[in-house]
């Protein structure tokens, strides 16, 4: 009986079944799958995946799905409860992924969307292995993509079901299994070699050193396909992705070595290099292991979110108060958060009443009053009573949690510098895998071929492109974590590159150059008034009230008579009372004016004049006399003056945009010390955002409130909101500053001035050790064990000159 010809897939390569096959067709494929693949990549141009896929001579498998656990992830409430729509009709979610252990993980992993048709973008945010996937679902499946991720060697999980920890767990758990298969490898490959080189020079049987020969061969090949397969599997993932990684030159190394040792184990002569191969393997892991455990560290200590919450809390269980920890709140739970505790979740208030510190929400410093029925929110501090609270929101669904997604977004949006690292690394690892080549080539036609095996593989091994990758990343998400704890709070990493140069740096007035809020500048008259002011103030919540209260209201008053009675609030104009047996009147000239209160001539100069200034003048009478005036203004940060001086020194040149009357503006610049030209007042908000696109010839920075100014925010190059709500000011800037006053912006300018230098720093090293390592090994003076141990040490230097970043730095 005449066999019937096997026909293969065209596309994968497997056998098609019979009822499949099609005679007449050119092509032949095993399922629609392949079929639709195929006409994929020939319609796109990637006919070299093909090329790519002999080379390494990637296992046969048919565009079929190879697991079930992804196919949950297409659900419509899996995508509702994790996903987030975006315009277009695209989705997005954020996955985290076990197996990322460096820069060369994030090459491969955001070069996904050359491979899937439908996937938008993939930004791998590294540190703590969170990829965030754009999609449109009318081309693609989630559960194809998170398939596509498992098969590069990097299982995918929702990142709101897991957290960093989880996967930091399993993954160091992994790591310990192939560091002590490794270790056991290399411990008894390095007795056997004790055993052959003590036999080269006291003698040994032939039977002897062949079977240890054998048995070093065979426990050498153990630690390669086991403990070591973790560098083959990435080097074929980045090969597959068309990208070269570390992986690469170190997976080549080891294959060269382990083919020659085995040779040379079946002809009995020559080194075997299986001792060499184990430590090797096992020296690599330790350098990953301690590489991935300062990455794990460098999590922790930039960590956005625990930085606002507390780690643990209190919560009510059958009338009993007991501790939990923050991550094990759920939905309906109640918290009891005692005075001066932070607030873990969003909620609302069932029990007590107290105030609340909302800075970092609403940027109002005083606190507000909540009772109960009043929604409060997880990184509010409470500063009254102690309250409980019914759970709503937890985690990265708080407003808080919200918020600090918009600050992490900094870390996975890549700024040139990290576009350049990347690139430069993978030009790198081609051009050492090029003269890794040419040096095997010469040391072959000049010397053995085992000295050129050696020192082929030292070469491949040493060279680090790791560290050219990681370094900068890490350098701006410590720096970014740095400025999180100063409540400084950065949404793109770019603004260190042009904070650290200089340029035009516009400000708004009210609330940044000044406090925002009326202050007493001068009080003239009587001194006895003040603290009865004070006092008859004290029940008006208005911000001229508020001011004399700050102002007087800690001083007391000596007659208790006089002690302000009968206390009645003329809205738009002032106050009545009673003082002892006379009638107090607290106002504006108008509103005493109208009240029958006589204003002598020498009174009505001084608030002309005070007026002419800028500043709002109050007047004091008792029984209808003018006894007392006070000038009040919106007066400078404490720090205003000085913080524009270190700008200026810093090489930014400050000038102030207002709103505010002309005459109001140039007091304040001459308070400042700056010229006229250099303050504006009177100015629109487009008139702002006019001023702020005029000049494109130097860096333009823009400082405001995040709301009125808005538009000139988003406009600016940098845009760097303070005093409004950080929700508000970070959806039109690029930095939102908590912090009163203009001593942050001053150490924000110095903190990237410090990571542009280190970053610079990092690349010098990583350069200079990498160009001396690679032509030291191909000069023959470094053994692959050397190179073992030179590798980690590089990236551990690097990585050490990333996290000495101080929020101070250079001044």
């Amino acid at each position: 009986m005449t066999a019937v010809p096997e026909v293969v897939c065209d596309h994968c390569g497997l056998p098609v079944p019979r009822g499949l096959v099609d005679p007449d067709a050119e092509l032949q494929f095993c399922c629609n799958g392949c079929r639709t693949v195929y006409g994929m990549l020939h319609e796109h141009g990637l006919d070299e995946f093909y090329h790519v896929r002999s080379v390494v001579d990637a296992p046969k498998q048919a565009v079929r799905s190879t697991t079930q656990k992804y196919e949950a992830y297409d659900d419509p409430a899996f995508l509702a409860k994790n996903g987030r729509p975006l315009a277009g009709g695209y989705l997005s979610i954020d996955l985290r992924l076990e197996g990322v252990h460096c820069a060369a993980c994030m090459w491969l992993v955001e070069r996904l969307p050359k491979l899937i048709a439908g996937l938008a973008s993939a930004k791998l945010q590294m540190r703590d292995a969170v990829v965030r996937l754009t999609w449109d679902p009318a081309e693609t499946k989630l559960s194809t993509i998170a398939t596509a991720l498992d098969r590069l060697g990097y299982p995918a999980h929702p990142a709101r079901d897991t957290t960093a920890s989880d996967i930091h767990r399993r993954s160091e758990h992994a790591q310990l299994i192939r560091l002590g298969v490794a270790g056991a490898c290399a411990g008894n490959t390095m007795l056997l070699a004790i055993a052959l080189y003590a036999g080269q020079f006291a003698g040994i049987e032939d039977e002897f050193k062949n079977l240890f020969r054998y048995v070093s061969a065979l426990i050498g090949a153990l630690a390669l396909v086991w403990p070591g397969s973790v560098f083959f599997r990435g080097a074929i993932s980045s090969l597959r992705a068309r990208s070269a990684t570390l992986d690469v030159p170190i997976a080549l190394a080891l294959a060269a070595g382990g083919l020659a040792g085995v040779v040379n184990a079946i002809r009995g002569t020559g080194e075997i290099y299986f001792d060499s191969l184990s430590v090797l393997v096992f020296l690599l892991l330790v350098g990953r292991w301690f590489q991935a455990r300062q990455q794990r560290w460098a999590d922790e200590a930039v960590g956005l979110l625990n930085s606002f919450t507390p780690s643990t809390c209190r919560v009510v269980r059958e009338d009993l108060v007991i501790e939990i920890t923050t991550d094990s709140l759920v939905t309906g739970d109640i918290v009891e958060v005692l005075s001066g505790g932070v607030l873990p979740a969003d909620g609302v208030l069932v029990e007590g009443q107290s105030s609340l510190n909302r800075s970092l929400l609403t940027g109002e410093s005083r606190p507000e009053p909540v009772v109960v029925g009043d929604d409060v929110f997880a990184g509010t501090q409470n500063i009254g009573s102690p309250i409980r609270l019914r759970v709503e929101s937890i985690g990265e669904a708080t407003r808080v949690g919200q918020l600090m997604d918009m600050v992490a977004e900094g870390v996975r949006e890549k700024p040139p510098i990290i576009q350049f690292t990347d690139r430069a690394a993978g030009w790198f690892v081609t051009i050492v895998v090029s003269v890794a080549t040419l040096t095997f080539i010469v040391w072959a036609a000049t010397a053995t071929l085992a000295e050129a095996v050696e020192h082929t593989i030292a070469l491949l091994i040493v060279a680090c492109p790791c560290a050219l990758g990681l370094a900068t990343p890490l350098t701006l998400a410590v720096a970014i974590g740095l400025a999180a704890k100063r409540h400084i709070l950065i949404k793109n990493a770019g603004v260190f590159e042009i904070l650290a140069g200089g340029g035009r740096m516009l400000l708004d007035k009210t609330g940044t150059v000044t406090r925002g809020r009326p202050t007493l500048i001068e009080w003239s008259g009587a001194e006895w008034l003040a603290p009865i002011v004070a006092h008859a103030e004290s029940h008006s919540t208005h911000p001229i009230a508020t001011a004399f209260v700050e102002a007087f209201g800690s001083q007391p008053i000596e007659d208790r008579q006089l002690v302000p009675r009968d206390i009645e609030e003329q809205h738009g104009g002032g106050l009545r009372g009673m003082t002892g047996g006379d009638r107090l009147l607290v106002g504006s000239p108008r509103f005493l004016a109208a009240e029958g209160v006589t204003i002598d001539a020498a009174q009505a100069d001084r608030i002309a004049s005070q007026e002419q200034a800028g500043r709002t003048m109050i007047g004091v009478a008792v029984a209808g006399e003018l006894l007392a005036t006070a000038a009040l203004g919106d007066r400078l940060h404490d720090d205003s003056v000085e913080a524009f001086q270190q700008l200026e020194s810093l090489g930014w040149h400050p000038s102030i945009l207002s709103g505010d009357a002309t005459g109001v503006v140039a007091s304040v610049a001459e308070q400042l010390s700056i010229p006229s030209d250099k303050a504006l007042g009177g100015v629109t908000p487009e008139q702002k955002l006019a001023l702020v696109t005029a000049e494109r010839s130097e860096p333009t920075v823009m400082i405001g409130d995040g709301v009125n100014d808005s538009a000139a925010l988003a406009a600016a190059d940098v845009g760097i909101a303070v005093e409004g709500g950080a929700e508000a000011s970070l959806a039109a800037a690029d930095v939102y500053i908590a912090a009163p006053g203009l001593s942050p912006v001053v150490d924000l300018v110095r903190l990237a001035r410090r990571t542009r230098r280190t970053v610079r720093q990092n690349l010098v090293l990583a350069l200079a050790y990498n160009t001396l390592a690679v032509s030291l090994a191909a000069a023959g003076w470094i053994t692959p064990l050397v190179a073992a141990i030179l590798m980690p040490i590089s990236s551990a230097t690097v990585l050490a000159s990333a996290m000495s970043i101080t929020l101070g730095g250079e001044r």
